[in-house]
């Protein structure tokens, strides 16, 4: 063997005692791969261990009622005497033999109307105001989130004052530039346009958050080049701002139907209990309310909430739909 072989040998074996020196034993190996699973084990139990309560609440607070409501609806039940099957006569009565459901619902697709329009173009205005780069836009955006966390049915109350018919301040208003009073309150119309408008006054803050946060997220180069391409505010805003801010548009459109068709707690405090006068605010929310807490008919009352479930989901798949066609032809 030549010297330079000698030597390449004599390399390779060093190499290889070296990584026999440097390579653990089997025994070894095998207690640090026994380490890491266990260690692997601790960590997935120590995880479980982290979600275990939030997971029994969903169980308890979530997945346990709407059950139970399914399991209603399909019985006769008044809270006191132990539940009757009655099949589908709740749903069949609900479709068929209740004309208060077909006024609900109807009472309801307008209120939902009356108040999709005015929020997403509202609070699509205020978002582009509070995005602008404006000395103390922080107070602006301070006052226009304050209803944000006003109670709604503190709310209500201090709008009921506001909608009075004899001496209320929108009244009055209506008096100082020659109007006369509008019966805001106790007109069945009217009752619905007003319950509206403090909806709206309610949702408006919400739907301008998410909206300002997407703005903040569009580049700003886009607007650079498009105002050294000449485009104007307006144009700016309809080509560059709507069209990349279009999964938060949709996110408000279904969260403001949600909470449309949903509406409780406003009518109740607005109009009282009976969705009037008359059954000018008569929402499905207030019919599902009354079946269960003053009829006692709580498996009629869970025929509905499934009704109104089933409504909600057609509407945001049909939302879901839109929203990724027209994402597809961006």
């Amino acid at each position: 063997m030549s010297g330079p072989e000698r030597g390449a040998t004599g390399l390779l074996s060093g190499e290889s005692a070296a990584g026999a020196e440097a390579r653990p034993p089997a025994a070894e190996r095998g207690r640090g791969r026994a380490g890491a699973t266990a260690l692997a084990r601790r960590r997935a139990r120590a995880g479980a261990l982290f979600i275990a309560p939030n997971l029994a609440a969903v169980a308890v607070f979530l997945l346990f009622p709407l059950g139970f409501s399914l399991y209603l609806s399909f019985h006769s039940w008044d809270l006191f005497s132990a539940p009757r099957f009655v099949g589908m006569d709740n749903y069949r009565r609900l479709f068929t033999a209740d004309p208060l459901f077909y006024i609900a619902l109807r009472n309801t697709a307008v209120f939902t109307v009356l108040t999709l329009v005015p929020t997403v173009v509202i609070s699509l205005a205020i978002a582009a105001l509070l995005n602008r780069k404006l000395a103390g836009i922080a107070v602006f955006r301070t006052i226009a989130f304050l209803p944000l966390v006003a109670s709604t049915v503190a709310m209500a109350v201090v709008f009921r004052f506001i909608f009075a018919s004899d001496d209320g301040l929108l009244n009055r208003m209506l008096g100082w530039i020659g109007l006369g009073p509008v019966p805001w309150l106790t007109d069945p119309d009217w009752a619905l346009v007003s319950l509206s408008l403090v909806t709206v006054w309610k949702s408006v803050p919400f739907a301008t958050v998410i909206l300002l946060a997407a703005m903040q997220g569009v580049p700003e180069n886009l607007y650079e080049a498009a105002q050294i391409d000449g485009a104007g505010a307006f144009r700016r805003f309809r080509s560059i701002t709507v069209p990349l801010i279009r999964g938060a548009l949709s996110f408000v459109f279904v969260i403001t139907i949600i909470n449309s068709v949903q509406a409780f707690d406003q009518a109740y405090a607005l109009t009282g209990s009976n969705g009037g006068p008359e059954t000018g605010t008569y929402v499905l929310g207030i019919m599902l309310f009354q079946n269960a807490f003053r009829f006692y008919e709580v498996g009629y009352a869970s025929a509905l909430a499934w009704v109104i479930f089933a409504i909600l989901l057609v509407l945001t798949l049909i939302q879901l739909r839109l929203s990724r066609r027209a994402e597809a032809d961006l």
